[in-house]
């Protein structure tokens, strides 16, 4: 594996921080070696900032900018785009770009793949220089740990999307799970690594969350800023996601109880999704400030239904139908799309807006004219999904239809805790995670750890050809696993085999 693919230098972390334009503009980007990096916790600081500036930035694809692509937030919108539950009116973008209709992830050639492979493995890369030099630093053990432990708890989140999209599901049946995933480097030396196994790179997320916990550094200047809170929350993902139940419950229950994060009441839910600093359950966002908006590349550009985006107008994000008839008519969540618009009930910035059943107003952007928002990665609404499932998979019933119940209510007051059992139980706590986390990147990776299959053909407002009319794909199937990137294969001797 080239380091020039996966292991960016300590220059461009640099250029991406952008925490004081004034640094940048005084000191070349192209001239700041690793030694200058890492002499202060200072320095590492604006190191770890830059990795979050990359996060949420456009970024280039092999030579061109492709403007569906901020960063993480254009992998988490592929994710949805890539499941049943989101759609829009016709095949343009995230169809010709090859994610709805699932051919960019199929493909060792294209430029979305790579977008996705080389976009984890840069972040990773700048996070390895900043684990290996750490310690070393000049600054308070406080800021040593914190830093150490934002970039820990960060690796993880990078590798638990590259195992699960390159890699085939976790299936705790199956223990140890030997198919091959991705190459796992865990230093800045590390380059031309073989593929692990899907197990040992679960382990290696384990082990950098944990030891992110133990270092429990909570202090932080605001919510984009990974800190032990979304090491928490990442853990409790993850444990979900190898159906490992009892620490589903463990971790996600550490977030709850401690109500850092409490749920966001009916007025600020409606508000649009777009300031974590007054969302009160969002754990970690990514926040650019205005001078670091992007107008046409932006996160909120290819979602929110009022920016003033050629896309947006024509192409307003729909709900599957079936999903929203499911939602009680007093829950609040009902209120976040329009079966029916009019100028009346769904007031638009223009007429050159398009309005479109069952169209979404669950995001929007912060100011008018604009396209800036704030880019959530995780919430506490998800770890009452989490404890909820968990507890409903574990047969403990009553506890289940509690852990539901402290969501639904939040969103309904008329609710009552559910009566269900068994499956049935299960199935509406997985419909209210659908409802609840819907356009926030997760609904590929649900239907893939849940072994379901993709089932367009029973959305009555979905529109085949949108996607090129693949409307289905069943579980197990080999397209629920990406190819490794062309580039990758021929680079690096030791990658091994291709996935099939």
């Amino acid at each position: 594996m080239k380091k020039t693919l996966l292991l960016s230098t300590l220059a461009t972390v640099l250029l991406f921080s952008g925490c004081k334009k004034d640094y940048l503009e005084t000191a070349p980007t192209d001239k700041v070696g690793q030694e200058n990096i890492f002499t202060s916790t200072a320095n590492a600081n604006t190191a770890i900032n830059g990795v979050y500036r990359f996060m949420f930035e456009r970024t280039t694809v092999t030579t061109s900018n492709v403007q569906n692509k901020p960063g993480v937030g254009g992998i988490l919108l592929s994710m949805d785009f890539m499941g049943e539950d989101l759609g829009i009116s016709a095949g343009n973008w995230f169809t010709s770009t090859g994610e709805g209709n699932w051919v960019a992830h199929r493909a060792d050639n294209h430029q979305v793949n790579y977008f996705v492979y080389r976009t984890f493995y840069k972040i990773i890369g700048n996070l390895n220089f900043i684990i290996d030099n750490i310690d070393n630093v000049t600054g308070t053990p406080a800021e040593i740990a914190r830093i150490k432990s934002e970039a820990l708890t960060t690796r993880a989140y990078c590798y638990s999307y590259l195992v699960q999209l390159y890699g085939k599901r976790y299936d705790a049946a199956v223990k140890p799970n030997a198919q091959l995933g991705v190459p796992l480097l865990l230093s800045s030396n590390d380059s031309a690594k073989p593929r692990e196994s899907v197990e040992v790179i679960y382990q290696a997320i384990i082990k950098d969350l944990e030891d992110a916990i133990a270092l429990n550094t909570a202090t932080r200047s605001n919510k984009s800023q990974a800190n032990v809170d979304v090491a928490l929350g990442l853990r409790a993902r993850i444990a979900l996601t190898m159906q490992d139940y009892p620490n589903a419950i463990l971790y996600a229950k550490k977030v709850i109880d401690e109500n850092k994060y409490p749920l966001m009441n009916q007025e600020v839910y409606v508000k649009g999704f777009n300031d974590a600093s007054v969302m009160s359950e969002v754990m970690w966002a990514a926040m650019p400030s205005a001078d670091q908006g992007d107008a046409f590349g932006s996160w909120f550009a290819q979602i929110a239904y009022n920016a003033n985006t050629s896309y947006m107008r024509a192409n307003p994000k729909r709900i599957n139908s079936v999903l929203y008839d499911q939602i009680s008519s007093t829950d609040v969540r009902k209120k976040m799309w329009e079966p029916k618009p009019t100028a009346a009930n769904f007031p638009l910035p223009t007429t050159a807006f398009a309005r479109q059943d069952y169209m979404s107003r669950k995001f929007s952007i912060k100011a008018d004219g604009g396209t800036l928002g704030d880019v959530t990665y995780i919430r506490s609404a998800e770890m009452h999904l989490i404890l909820a499932e968990a507890y409903a998979k574990s047969n403990q019933t009553s506890l289940a239809q509690q852990a539901l119940f402290k969501l639904v209510q939040a969103r309904d007051a008329s609710a009552t805790i559910s009566s269900k059992t068994g499956t049935d139980l299960i199935n509406e706590i997985l419909t209210n995670r659908r409802v609840e986390l819907w356009g926030e990147g997760f609904r590929f990776l649900d239907l893939k750890r849940l072994n379901q299959p993709l089932n367009r053909t029973a959305v009555p407002n979905y529109v085949s050809a949108s996607v090129g009319d693949l409307m289905d794909v069943p579980a197990g199937d080999p397209r629920w696993q990406f190819l490794i990137p062309r580039s990758e294969m021929e680079s690096n001797p030791n990658i091994g085999s291709q996935n099939p």
